[in-house]
């Protein structure tokens, strides 16, 4: 059995994918190879499990891309939530608003008064057009009336080296590549995206705190072609929610800033519509369009 990761080696989906792969594996008796799809955007992977025999041997590790996805292009050569099947939830995960200290603000309601009073003078990375730090970044700005130019990186790392290095301002960035920063005063948390603080910065307030209704996040789960016989799909569901009940997954979830997002798979399916629906409307008051 594979699961296709649609991004490259070393991000958390594919981390993910091999914790829950081990998993399946020892439960199941079955081999779970991971197979890294990257580009696109995450359609090249995702469209070569859309097009796999619905047999249960391929699995799709979903993460919120896919609902942003539906929206910014224009094209795709599939519709996610008609062509793949909600098999289980895996993590929902904040992302951390950082800025660089050089920006005085120390408090989200700080930082939206500065903005405001220095039209143009703050540029906001991202890990590239229209990513989940993208949309985070483009929701705040939508919900504060506040304008920053958009600098969008080809991935984490070198966003993250700008915002280190003073080149931008401000990041909306996963805690697992940034808690370190924060820790050692390299970069100032201002808030977590969720609308929950996080167990991983439980000093840091949520951005809903100061912006009421605010809420994004990174979020991972496992989906199969559209067509999987529905016992398999069950079976899947049923051991990895068994999964996110152990221990020591739950202690290495805890360890990617995230917490389990347990459920059956109609919830998931549920919860991919509602967040397609939500980011459609961000995308399309934005106006963003993929490269």
């Amino acid at each position: 059995m594979r699961i296709i990761v649609p991004v490259t080696a070393g991000a958390v989906n594919d981390i993910l994918a091999r914790l829950m792969g081990q998993w399946l594996s020892e439960r199941l008796g079955q081999q779970f190879v991971i197979e890294n799809r990257p580009g696109g955007g995450s359609k090249i992977g995702t469209e070569a499990v859309v097009r796999a025999p619905a047999d249960g041997y391929t699995l799709l590790l979903v993460a919120n891309t896919a609902a942003i996805n539906a929206t910014l292009y224009d094209k795709l050569n599939y519709n996610f939530i008609r062509d793949i099947a909600p098999v289980a939830s895996i993590i929902r995960a904040p992302y951390v608003m950082a800025v660089n200290p050089t920006v005085p603000a120390k408090t989200v309601p700080e930082f939206v008064a500065y903005a405001k009073a220095n039209p143009g003078k703050i540029s906001m990375a991202s890990t590239g057009i229209g990513s989940g730090t993208h949309i985070a970044g483009e929701l705040f700005k939508m919900m504060t009336g506040i304008n920053m130019l958009h600098v969008p990186y080809r991935g984490g790392i070198p966003a993250l080296t700008d915002l280190l290095g003073g080149e931008v301002q401000v990041l909306f960035v996963t805690p697992v590549s940034s808690i370190e920063h924060i820790k050692t005063g390299r970069l100032r948390a201002l808030a977590v995206t969720t609308a929950t603080r996080s167990d991983a910065l439980p000093d840091v307030p949520t951005v809903g705190e100061f912006v009421p209704g605010y809420e994004a996040s990174a979020w991972f789960g496992v989906g199969a072609p559209k067509a999987t016989p529905a016992e398999i799909v069950e079976k899947l569901d049923k051991e990895i929610n068994a999964g996110l009940a152990d221990p020591k997954i739950k202690a290495r979830l805890a360890d990617l800033g995230g917490t389990p997002l347990v459920g059956s798979s109609a919830d998931f399916g549920k919860f991919i519509a509602d967040e397609t629906e939500k980011w459609g409307e961000v995308v399309k008051f934005v106006g963003i369009k993929a490269d």
